[in-house]
C-alpha cells in the first residue's frame, strides 16, 4: 500500500513546510503547524466553477469607470461601516465572540435586502427551526431563501440556479469542499472554501457575507490568508453580556477604515445608536475627581468619551491598569507627569478606564489621562463642561493632533465650555460657544486646572 504523502501548513498565515518545526518560519508563530494529508488534483479547476465565463484579457485605459448605486443595507450604522454600502461582486467578513449577535444582525440587514432582491442565507451551524425562531423573535417577515448544508458544491450549484443578488454563509469553517481531503474548519478547508466562493461572487457579481469565528485572543480563526482574500473585514466588539456592540472595519476596498458603527442589543434584535457620544459619557449630576471627556476620532466620526482615573496608596509595588487604553503608554504618561509636572505617583495605584468600553488607539489621550491622574491624586474636581485632547512628548510639550476642529465641533454640539488643547490647534476662528484654552507644554494645562477647577 502506498504511503499517504502528507505537508504541514501553518493556520495563521497559511505557509507550507514539507517537516513539522515548533515555529512557523513565515509567521514566526508557535505551535501553528498543522499536518494535512495531500491529494492528486483531477481538473485544473473546481468541478463546483467549470460553468462560469472564462476570464478575458483587457487594457486598463479600455476599461470604463461606473459608478454603480451601492445596496443598502436597511442599516445606516452598518452602511457606514461598509462605505456608504454593499458594492456588487464584494465579500465582506465579519467575526466577532461566540452570542455577540452577528447572525442577528445579518439576518436584520438581508430581510431589508430582500425586499427588492433574492437573498441566499446558508447555514451550516444551525437548522432551519432556529433560524426561523430567531426570524419571529426579530419580527421578520420576509421570506429569506435558506438553506442548511455545508458541502460547497451544493451550494455554489444551487446559487448558479437561483441566482441570488447575496449570499450569506453561516460561519465558513462549517463549510467543506471536495478538493481537500482535510477536516472542516481546519486551514485548507476554510482557504479553499473561501477561494472558490470568491472567485464565484467576483464573477458573478455577486455579493458575498462570510461569517468567521474568532479565536482566545479575538483574531479570526483560520488562516490569515482569509483576511486578505475578502474585500472588508468587520470585527464585532463589546461584552457579550453587556447591551452595547461595536463594529469596527478594520479593512475595507470600498470605504475608510477603522470606521465605527454602534448598536444597542434588546429583545427585538440589534438597535441603531445614531448618538454614540452619548452612551460613553456618564449620566452623573455632580462630577467627581478623576474623571474628564475627550473627543476620540473614529475614522470619520468625532466621538466624545469619557476617561476616568484612580489613584490609591499602594500596599506592596504599586499597581498600574489600564482598561480601553494601552497599557505600556501609561508607564509613559506617569513620567513625563513626574518628570515635567512635578505629581510624582511611584507608591500610588494607578487605575485608568475608557467608559463604555470601547478602545482608544491614539496619542490624543494623553493629555487627558495625564489631567485625570492629577485630579484624582489631588482630589481635584474638574468641571463637568470641560474637554481635553492633545499628544504629550517625552520632553512635556503638548504636541497637536489632526481633525481638531471637527473635535471642537463635536464637543461645543454637546455643550462643553472649556476646551484645553495644544497650542497648534488654536483655530483661526473662534467656535461660539466654546472657550480655547491653548497650553503649549504640560504644566500649563496643570496649572490652569489648578486655579480653575
Amino acid at each position: 500500500m502506498a504511503k499517504t504523502k502528507s505537508e504541514f501548513l501553518c493556520r495563521e498565515c497559511g505557509a507550507s513546510c514539507h517537516q513539522w518545526a515548533g515555529q512557523c518560519l513565515e509567521c514566526k508563530e508557535w505551535n501553528t503547524l498543522e499536518e494535512v494529508a495531500l491529494f492528486k488534483i483531477t481538473s485544473s479547476k473546481p468541478e463546483s466553477l467549470q460553468d462560469l465565463p472564462p476570464s478575458k484579457v483587457q487594457k486598463l485605459s479600455e476599461i470604463k469607470s461606473e459608478r454603480k448605486s451601492r445596496l443598502t443595507t436597511g442599516l445606516t450604522e452598518l452602511d457606514r461601516t461598509l462605505g456608504g454600502g454593499l458594492v456588487d461582486g464584494s465579500v465582506v467578513l465579519i467575526g466577532g465572540d461566540p452570542g455577540i449577535g452577528k447572525s442577528t444582525l445579518i439576518l436584520q440587514a438581508m430581510a431589508v435586502i430582500n425586499k427588492e432582491n433574492t437573498v441566499l442565507y446558508v447555514s451550516g451551524e444551525e437548522s432551519a427551526q432556529q433560524v426561523s425562531d430567531r426570524a419571529v423573535r426579530l419580527g421578520i417577515k420576509e421570506d429569506v431563501l435558506f438553506l442548511n448544508e455545508t458541502h460547497l458544491e451544493k451550494i455554489i450549484r444551487l446559487a448558479k440556479e437561483l441566482h441570488p443578488k447575496v449570499i450569506v454563509i453561516d460561519s465558513i469553517q462549517t463549510m467543506a469542499t471536495d478538493g481537500s481531503t482535510s477536516a472542516p474548519g481546519s486551514v485548507t478547508q476554510v482557504r479553499d472554501c473561501a477561494a472558490q466562493l470568491t472567485q464565484y461572487a467576483k464573477q458573478t457579481s455577486t455579493i458575498l457575507f462570510l461569517i468567521g469565528h474568532v479565536t482566545k485572543g479575538g483574531a479570526l480563526a483560520g488562516p490569515r490568508i482569509l483576511e486578505h482574500m475578502v474585500d472588508c473585514v468587520l470585527y464585532f466588539e463589546g461584552d457579550a453580556g453587556g447591551r452595547y456592540r461595536i463594529i469596527r472595519a478594520v479593512k475595507n476596498r470600498f470605504g475608510a477604515v477603522n470606521e465605527i458603527s454602534v448598536f444597542a442589543m434588546s429583545e427585538t434584535g440589534l438597535q441603531q445608536v445614531e448618538n454614540p457620544s452619548a452612551i460613553f459619557l456618564s449620566n452623573q449630576t455632580k462630577p467627581l475627581p478623576g474623571a474628564m471627556v475627550m473627543v476620540t476620532r473614529e475614522a470619520t466620526r468625532p466621538l466624545m468619551i469619557e476617561l476616568q482615573a484612580l489613584v490609591d496608596q499602594a500596599n506592596g509595588n504599586p499597581k498600574r491598569i489600564c482598561v480601553g487604553l494601552d497599557q505600556n503608554r501609561l508607564a509613559l504618561q506617569l513620567a513625563i507627569l513626574h518628570k515635567h509636572g512635578g505629581i510624582a505617583t511611584f507608591d500610588q495605584d494607578v487605575f485608568v478606564n475608557v467608559v463604555g468600553g470601547i478602545k482608544v488607539n491614539e496619542t490624543a489621550s494623553d493629555l487627558v489621562v495625564m489631567l485625570t491622574i492629577s485630579s484624582s491624586l489631588r482630589n481635584k474636581v474638574i468641571p463637568k463642561d470641560w474637554i481635553a485632547f492633545g499628544e504629550v512628548g517625552l520632553t512635556g510639550e503638548v504636541r497637536p493632533v489632526y481633525n481638531a476642529i471637527e473635535r471642537l465641533s463635536e464637543a461645543q454640539k454637546h455643550g462643553f465650555k472649556t476646551a484645553i488643547i495644544p497650542k497648534a490647534n488654536t483655530p483661526k476662528k473662534l467656535i461660539k460657544g466654546i472657550k480655547v484654552i491653548p497650553v503649549e507644554y504640560l504644566y500649563q494645562a496643570l496649572q490652569y486646572m489648578a486655579e480653575n477647577s
